[in-house]
């Protein structure tokens, strides 16, 4: 499933590290395998955001969940669009 990534979301570690990112930019293109990023911050308890990097948008996730209902151990879920 492809969800539209927008500069403002935040995204939760899918990990359980508690880790949450801020899009801050999107990269050009269509998102596919290996040509897309999009430009995050990290964000600290306070609301700040800290850190800006470059990830692939794949690792950008609409639900914690998988298709079949699993949890993610991988990447970045939504929590706030």
């Amino acid at each position: 499933m492809t969800h539209r990534i927008e500069p403002g979301q935040t995204y939760r570690a899918c990990n359980g590290s508690g880790l949450r990112i801020r899009v801050v930019r999107r990269g050009p293109g269509f998102p596919a395998w290996g040509w897309s990023k999009t430009t995050v911050e990290t964000v600290l308890p306070t609301g700040e955001g800290t850190r800006q990097r470059a990830i692939e948008t794949t690792q950008l996730h609409a639900t914690p969940t998988t298709r079949d209902g699993q949890p993610r151990r991988t990447g970045y879920a939504l929590e706030q669009q």
